[in-house]
């Protein structure tokens, strides 16, 4: 029919579940030192300590294959409030996720850290930048939190890259050839959170074009990238 419109297809979406056990986490000099710690435990050299990284570092992986050895229950630090506190850390493990500049309740982290001394108690804490870069009012916190033990995750190298690649690509049920990978990796930032936001915009478009995820896809949907 002239002047008809095409209808397009939609994209839906889908939820992607991530898989968080011990056999999925990918190993390498970037994380080695986070994973031996979660390995290590309960010897570890503090009962509170805290994985620094970047977005998508997999630091959040670290903690579920924690809280799943320690039987810990997860909580974020925006969450946590000092009446709290106590049902938290009942099974004598907690992990707190994603300690983030004025976007904690300052005292309940204090009565956290002075319970979890007391009940001995083990936490893991999560965060994109180490304590002693954050502002914090209370000064008994500031220098509690400072000398909490950090580990830190760092960029991944090329092997954790392709990996990463490769991880996300199956998680969202993904089917890539090796050139499709190598392309990724010559021309996304080589950061965890890169690989997560290309790998969604392909199969995202891939889906709504009704095409498979090629080189040339990723080529045209990446060119200003």
């Amino acid at each position: 029919m002239a002047g008809s419109v095409q209808p397009r297809q939609l994209a839906l979406a889908l939820p992607h579940e991530e898989r968080l056990t011990r056999d999925d986490f990918l190993e390498g000099p970037a994380n080695e030192a986070a994973l031996a710690l979660i390995d290590r435990w309960p010897d570890w050299p503090n009962r509170i300590m805290l994985l620094v990284g970047p977005e998508g570092s997999g630091k959040s992986h670290l903690a579920a294959i924690w809280a799943e050895l320690s039987g810990a229950r997860a909580t974020s630090a925006h969450a946590l409030t000092a009446d709290g506190v106590p049902a938290a850390l009942a099974t004598g493990a907690l992990v707190v996720e994603d300690l983030r500049p004025s976007d904690f309740d300052e005292r309940a982290m204090f009565h956290l850290m002075n319970l979890a001394r007391q009940d001995d108690a083990f936490v893991l804490i999560t965060a994109r930048i180490a304590p002693a870069a954050i502002e914090i009012e209370l000064r008994d916190l500031r220098s509690r939190l400072r000398a909490v033990p950090v580990v830190t995750l760092l960029p991944p190298d090329d092997l954790v890259f392709r990996s990463l690649i490769l991880k996300f690509c199956a998680d969202r049920q993904m089917t890539v050839d090796e050139s499709v990978v190598t392309y990724l990796t010559t021309r996304i930032e080589r950061s965890y959170a890169a690989v997560r936001q290309a790998v969604e915009l392909l199969d995202t478009e891939a889906l709504r074009l009704g095409r498979p995820v090629t080189r040339a896809l990723a080529a045209e949907l990446l060119r200003d990238a």
